[in-house]
C-alpha cells in the first residue's frame, strides 16, 4: 500500500519595529537595525508532499506562478542538490500581500526549509537551518525559529530580545501598493549615527516610541503622505505606537486591548 506522507504548514508574517539603514556594504548589501516581530494571525497556507515530478502551483493572491521565480524553489533545489532529496510537490496560498514589508515571501522559504527537514528527516538543527536559510534571503533566518529578534547586518544576525506584545493588539493596514525591495534599497540614504539606537530606545516606555523608534524607509517613498494618513488615523484611534514595517508599504498599529 502507497502512503502520500503531506504537510501543511502557515508561514506567518513579521513586522519591524524601528528600521534603521546603518551603512552600505561593499559587495552592494546595507547594514541595518531593526526589531523583527511574528505575527501570527497573518499567515499564509504551504501545502508540500512528495511527488513523482516537481510542481509548484499557487492561489490566494495572485503572484508569479513560475516556479524558478519563487523562493521555495530555490530551497528546493538547495536541498536537491545538497541532500539529494525526491521531487515535490508544493502549494501555496497567498494571503500576505507581496511588496508590504510584511516577510510573506522570506516566511515562505524558511518554511519550506523546515517542511524539508521534517519530511525527509534529515535530522538539521536550528543553526543549520539558519545557516541554509541565510543562503536564501537575508530575513528568512528569522522565520526559522519565529521569536522576537534584535536584527543586525543584513538582517542575518540575529540577537534574542525580551519583547512581549502578547497583551496587545496589532492592527495591520495594507494600502494596495507594492514596493520593490531592491528598489527602496537603491534610493535610501544610510546614517551610521543610527546605530544601536532601537536596541536602546525599546526599552523606553511604549507610547514613547513614536518619538525614537523610526522606520527610515518611510520617508522615501513618494507615497509618504498615505502612509503618515493611515499612521494618523490609527493614532486618533487611540493606537499608542504606529509604523510602516519593512521597505513598506503595510502598516501597523499597537492598541491596548480591550
Amino acid at each position: 500500500m502507497f502512503f502520500v506522507r503531506k504537510m501543511i504548514f502557515y508561514p506567518n508574517a513579521k513586522i519591524n519595529i524601528g528600521l534603521n539603514i546603518i551603512s552600505k556594504r561593499k559587495d552592494g548589501y546595507h547594514n541595518l537595525n531593526s526589531i523583527f516581530y511574528p505575527i501570527f494571525n497573518v499567515y499564509d497556507i504551504l501545502e508540500i508532499i512528495k511527488s513523482k515530478k516537481f510542481e509548484f502551483t499557487t492561489s490566494g493572491l495572485a503572484i508569479d506562478c513560475i516556479a524558478e521565480k519563487n523562493l521555495c524553489y530555490k530551497v528546493y533545489t538547495y536541498f536537491k542538490e545538497k541532500y539529494d532529496i525526491q521531487n515535490i510537490k508544493v502549494h501555496l496560498h497567498k494571503n500576505i500581500p507581496i511588496g508590504s514589508g510584511l516577510g510573506g515571501g522570506s516566511s515562505d522559504a524558511a518554511f519550506t526549509i523546515k517542511a524539508i527537514n521534517n519530511l525527509f528527516k534529515l535530522g538539521l538543527n536550528i543553526n543549520e537551518l539558519e545557516s541554509i536559510s541565510a543562503k536564501i534571503g537575508s530575513d528568512c533566518p528569522f522565520f526559522i525559529s519565529n521569536k522576537p529578534k534584535y536584527v543586525t547586518g543584513t538582517g542575518d544576525i540575529l540577537s534574542d530580545i525580551d519583547l512581549n506584545l502578547s497583551n496587545y493588539n496589532i492592527q495591520i493596514y495594507t494600502p494596495k501598493i507594492k514596493i520593490s525591495t531592491r528598489d527602496a534599497f537603491d534610493k535610501i540614504l544610510p546614517n551610521q549615527n543610527n546605530e544601536g539606537k532601537i536596541i536602546e530606545n525599546i526599552t523606553k516606555p511604549m507610547h514613547l516610541w513614536k518619538n525614537y523608534i523610526h522606520n527610515d524607509f518611510e520617508r522615501l517613498h513618494n507615497f509618504k503622505s498615505k502612509i503618515i494618513k493611515i499612521r494618523q488615523t490609527a493614532y486618533d484611534s487611540g493606537a499608542i505606537y504606529a509604523s510602516m514595517t519593512g521597505t513598506g508599504s503595510a502598516v501597523y498599529a499597537i492598541f491596548e486591548k480591550n
